[in-house]
């Protein structure tokens, strides 16, 4: 046989030309302006970039790839990249686009992929009379690809201008970006199975990207995952460092809020109406008291209500111990949907019936056109006693008898009787029902330990060896242990002067416990413990001094004592929730209190396109959605809605505002707790929540909005659906009230008088949330710790990479302002609008001539400027913003860190990769702190002496301007430096200042570091 001749693999070299931006090109539009686009050549082959509509200095950021047909003889090859102004976007005359210029390179100036750099290169002209100006930026590479047998290389011909025929097949969302870079989705391979489309971003020749439609996520609880995806990550970082990952880019409307109201409802009264910022919802009420006389007597009746609609099934009646066994009582109320299309011919059946066993034992009909209608504020429909009848098919209709007490009416869901009710569109078990909880009343106590007198040390000890004496304070599950204890030889007594800080919650039942331990040797021994009822605590709301008090020790005869100072602060705020997304500032004590400026309307409409998030009998996906808003101390709780992906709840609810400078939070999440038993604890899933600042609000008017629900995860950001929210700020406005509340502090006095320490106040709030989130889960029904820890961000303090970026990008958009103007005075300088400039030199001589102008002109140029941005205030108040908080680029190895446990859970080589990457992000932190401390001490080094020719020559022209404004008047010393600041570009060297250079060769300290 034979052995076939294998091949080499073939490989085909690709050139890629990034088109990055350019710069001061020439307007050839005949308005001023160009709407320029590039085209490349190269090898016989020509691509071009889209269209910059009326842009001088355009940004593409487009990759234009080639094949090299040669790849031995590339140098000798030309590339010739030209730009022209596209006809069709201006009043440019000529049947052809206008030249605005070129670029030849050659093949010697091309790099290999992961050695290219940016390179703006200057336009040139085409021939003499071509009029061209400007620079573009260009970044070219090539690299060489492997191809399978199968793969050929496309065939080398030239490509449309613009193809628009490609479209996908149906079912397949559309995603292309206005920026042509052009990417591929490809799917990340360590998710769960119904993980959102999180995507690696790829270069691919394809200008569209097809994207599948996000299947729906089973729940959001958050598995963690296999050790086994773990390796596989940390692999796929060390194989490819400089992948990003991307989530899928929807129009900005998904992510952003809508206004939903049909017609305009921001008409300003002062007059509030009740429940008018939901949708009226109608109901069969029908109150089922008690019955009497039924035969025969029976232990356990019940009431079936049926309409042709519904059928519900009352619970077994009770009887009082003092009353006879034929008065069976229910009290029960059931909340029937109700149309009024089918009111016509319906009917309503109530009957009773013997529980044990099943006999018929009356019941009562009722035409529903003939049941009254009940509007609050009327006052509850009293029950009436009805006869009970016989059916039709029974044989002997005489041995019925007795009366049932009920009462039926149509109402709304603002009727008093409907929280109470059975709905039918909610099952009736206690974690489905609506209700309104308040937080506890939250206390800061200060245990001060001053000193404590003879104690039992242990005598043998060591010489020259002091006793470790420590106190430790225990108040529930807070426990804090004060510093070593200083001795005094001559009294034998230790001091401390140390203060502690505990979170106490009402009803102060708990006690204090202190203990005072040897810690000398390696295991503590008890000196004794005193116990502290808090009830026995006296209370302060200012800063007076309260008296310390000695206190006998207990664990023996004669322990000694010790010497405590302790009291309730009822002047300070428990903050329970971030500092900035506060819903309430109030003081703890009651009586420092400042009146309401206002009152807070929240309408929770519902939601809308809800994603599943558990699955039923045969795999149907299903959600059971109920909705958590928090302002202040009050907590209020939507029905659960069951088996519905557009919930109607419909529900309002209102607070009272005592600062507008704060924050509402409304959370949505699926009922986990309604299928779990009694000892079983199963945690509601979140589904989303959005934040509503009320000072963004304006007065006496509502905003119908709706909010998409937006969860990250550790696969990505996840839309989860939307809320729809009614919000109404009710308030006097611009009365002296409502504005004194922006001039009064934000934080109580005694933040003030007695601050407390940035690490100690996210201690006392992570405790403050824990006794928070513990009062409400013995509630009935409960509210979850999860829920509670959600809802206050609790974990808002953790490391995360994601956020770092976002606050720095926040401090970049913050300093922007001052960017901005450090380059339009730039323009100014370079005279590239002489008009603008001349202008400049005229207003900059009227404020040197008359200096008094200055201030007033900066005012006023202040309020020109917000009267200006007037015309872009929001109309709606904004909610989650996906790209402030970096969401929709994240690297998944930074989200899988942010959601890790503290201790972390990974394997050892993740860690160790995640430490060497925050190696390298505080190198940099400590590149630019050691930049700022180097310009400082250069600017100490002025007159330091440190170098003495340096400082010579710094005296000697301070000597020289001194002697120089002593002698010509101020104004034209500041005429001639602001002339000569703003002079033409033709007098001005291109190289740097003499004044900066002497700066940057001062000597700093950063030559003696080690």
């Amino acid at each position: 046989m034979t052995t076939p001749f294998q091949q080499p693999p073939q490989t085909v070299r690709r050139l890629v030309v990034e088109v990055i931006d350019a710069r001061n090109l020439l307007p050839k539009d005949g308005q001023g302006s160009s709407s320029p686009y590039v085209v490349a050549d190269f090898d016989g082959q020509r691509k071009r970039t889209t269209t910059r509509f009326k842009e001088l200095n355009p940004v593409w950021n487009e990759p234009l790839e080639f094949i090299v047909s040669d790849p031995d003889n590339m140098e000798f090859e030309e590339l010739e990249v030209e730009v022209y102004n596209d006809k069709k976007f201006g009043n440019a005359s000529g049947r052809k686009n206008h030249f605005l210029g070129r670029v030849k390179l050659y093949g010697t100036q091309f790099s290999t992929r992961g050695e290219e750099a940016l390179v703006y290169y200057t336009l040139e002209k085409r021939s003499v009379f071509s009029w061209v100006r400007g620079e573009i930026g260009l970044r070219i590479y090539y690299y060489d690809e492997m191809l399978d047998e199968d793969d050929k290389p496309p065939p080398q011909e030239e490509q449309p201008e613009r193809t628009e025929q490609n479209k996908p097949p149906p079912g397949v969302g559309l995603v292309q970006e206005e920026s042509p870079r052009v990417e591929q989705c490809v799917p990340l391979p360590t998710g769960p199975p119904h993980s959102p489309g999180v995507v690696v971003v790829e270069e691919s020749p394809p200008p569209v990207v097809q994207v599948p439609q996000d299947p729906p996520l089973p729940e959001m609880c958050d598995p963690p995952a296999s050790e086994m995806q773990f390796h596989q990550e940390v692999r796929k970082m060390q194989a490819s460092r400089g992948e990003r990952v991307k989530i899928l880019r929807r129009p900005n409307g998904d992510y952003s809020p809508k206004d939903i109201s049909g017609k305009k409802t921001g008409a300003e009264s002062e007059r509030v109406h009740p429940f008018d910022l939901v949708e009226p919802m109608q109901y069969l009420f029908v109150r089922i008291v008690k019955a009497r006389g039924l035969a025969p007597p029976t232990e356990g009746p019940y009431v079936k209500v049926r309409t042709s609609s519904h059928y519900v099934r009352s619970k077994p009646a009770s009887f009082r111990p003092s009353e006879p066994t034929d008065l069976p009582e229910w009290n029960q109320v059931f909340a029937l949907g109700y149309n009024k299309t089918d009111v016509n011919g319906a009917t309503l059946e109530i009957s009773v019936w013997d529980f044990p066993t099943e006999n018929f034992l009356g019941g009562v009909c009722f035409d529903l056109s003939d049941v009254p209608v009940r509007d609050p504020p009327d006052s509850p429909l009293a029950p009436q006693w009805y006869r009970l009848e016989g059916g039709s098919a029974d044989q002997n209709p005489g041995r019925v008898s007795g009366d049932i007490q009920l009462s039926v009416w149509i109402g709304t869901q603002s009727d008093s009787a409907f929280p109470e009710a059975w709905c039918s569109d909610s099952p009736y078990v206690a974690h489905t029902r609506s209700k309104v909880y308040q937080s506890p009343k939250l206390w800061y106590l200060r245990v001060t330990v001053v000193e404590a007198q003879d104690l039992n040390i242990a005598p043998n000890l060591p010489p020259l060896t002091a006793p470790e004496v420590r106190v430790k304070v225990q108040l529930g599950f807070q426990s804090q242990r004060t510093r070593r204890g200083s001795m005094n030889h001559r009294s034998l007594s230790f001091h401390w002067n140390e203060d502690l800080l505990f979170v106490a919650a009402e009803p102060l039942e708990d006690s204090v416990i202190v203990l005072l331990e040897d810690r000398t040797s390696k295991e503590a021994a008890l000196l004794g413990h005193i116990v502290l009822p808090l009830s026995s605590i006296e209370q302060r709301i200012d800063e007076r001094h309260v008296a310390a008090k000695w206190f006998p020790l207990e664990g023996g005869p004669y322990c000694g004592r010790v010497h405590l100072r302790l009291c309730l602060e009822g002047g300070y705020h428990v903050l329970d929730e971030a500092a900035h997304l506060c819903s309430d500032f109030r003081p703890t004590a009651k009586q420092l209190w400042r009146p309401p400026v206002g009152i807070l309307e929240l309408g929770i409409l519902g939601a809308r396109g809800l994603l599943p998030m558990k699955s039923k009998g045969g795999g149907k996906g299903s959600t059971d959605a109920y909705c958590v808003a928090k302002y202040g101390k009050k907590w209020v709780r939507t029905r659960t809605v069951t088996d519905s992906f557009d919930p109607r709840w419909n529900e309002q609810y209102t607070w009272q505002v005592y600062d507008p400078c704060t924050v509402l939070t409304v959370g949505v999440f699926d009922n986990w707790r309604m299928f779990a038993d009694v000892s079983e604890d199963r945690p509601d899933c979140r589904i989303g929540k959005v934040r509503i600042r009320v000072s963004t609000l304006e007065s006496n008017r509502v905003y119908t909005n709706s909010y998409p629900l937006l969860v990250l995860t550790r696969t990505g950001l996840k839309k989860m659906g939307e809320i729809e929210l009614a919000v109404r700020f009710a308030c006097p406005s611009l009365l002296p009230d409502t504005c004194a509340v922006y001039g009064q502090p934000l934080l109580p006095r005694m933040h003030y008088l007695r601050p407390l320490g940035v690490a100690q106040q996210e201690a006392l709030r992570g405790a403050a949330t824990k006794m928070v989130a513990q009062w409400l889960a013995r509630s009935e029904p409960p509210l979850g710790h999860e829920v509670v820890r959600y809802m206050l961000d609790a974990d808002s303090h953790v490391w995360s990479m994601r956020k770092s970026k976002a606050n720095w990008f926040r401090i970049v958009a913050v300093l922007a302002w001052a960017v901005g103007l450090a380059k339009w005075l730039d323009d100014i300088r370079r005279w590239k609008n002489p008009v603008t400039t001349v202008l400049l030199h005229i207003l900059y001589l009227v404020l040197v001539w008359y200096p008094d102008l200055i201030v007033p002109t900066g005012f006023l140029y202040v309020v020109l400027i917000g009267i200006w941005y007037y015309r872009f205030r929001p109309m709606i108040p904004a909610g989650m913003d996906t790209r402030l908080s970096q969401a929709e680029a994240v690297d998944p190895d930074e989200l899988d860190e942010e959601f890790d446990t503290m201790p972390s859970s990974k394997p050892p080589d993740v860690i160790r990769m995640r430490y060497d990457r925050l190696r390298m992000l505080a190198a940099r932190v400590q590149t630019v702190l050691g930049d700022f401390a180097t310009q400082g001490e250069r600017v100490q080094a002025l007159v330091s002496w440190r170098d003495p020719r340096a400082t010579k020559l710094f005296i000697g022209v301070c000597l020289a301007i001194t002697v120089t404004l002593y002698a010509m008047p101020p104004k034209m010393v500041a005429v001639a430096l602001g002339f000569y600041y703003l002079r033409h570009p033709m007098f001005r060297n291109p190289m740097p200042s003499a004044t900066l250079n002497f700066f940057r060769r001062l000597p700093s300290l950063s030559d003696r570091l080690m």
